[in-house]
């Protein structure tokens, strides 16, 4: 599926829910950063995720926190020292970013502080670093 009609399909609600696991969350979330300024992409990718969520009779699914933690590293490491061009490129510099298992976020979250109700609901400052 094209980059354009994946982004479609997910703002229209019409995406298959076996066609968005997390690794098609960061593609989206690399495509908007990729095409806005990163207030917009947040902004974007937050409202489409709320609102696929709700059409999918699942509007607890969607976590503020953990939406705009990923947008923030993504957004990092697209403009990191050595930014990748192309999506194959970004997916193979940040294998991290892919293992929701062994999340990357632990390394900037306690899991306490995700699982709360409050992070769910509004985007909470990381209170773990990891060196």
């Amino acid at each position: 599926m094209s980059d354009d009609d994946f982004l479609a399909q997910l703002e229209s609600c019409t995406l298959s829910p076996d066609l968005f696991h997390h690794a098609d969350h960061i593609r989206a979330a690399w495509l908007y950063l990729s095409r806005l300024p990163a207030t917009d992409a947040i902004a974007r990718f937050s409202e489409s995720l709320r609102r696929y969520a709700t059409s999918l009779g699942k509007p607890d699914r969607y976590h503020e926190t953990i939406t705009w933690a990923y947008l923030l590293l993504v957004n990092e490491r697209i403009h990191g020292s050595r930014p990748a061009k192309t999506w194959q490129e970004f997916t193979a510099a940040n294998a991290d970013l892919f293992d929701w298992q062994n999340s990357v976020l632990f390394r900037y979250y306690r899991r306490e502080t995700l699982a709360s109700c409050v992070s769910r609901r509004v985007f909470v400052m990381p209170d773990r670093l990891e060196c």
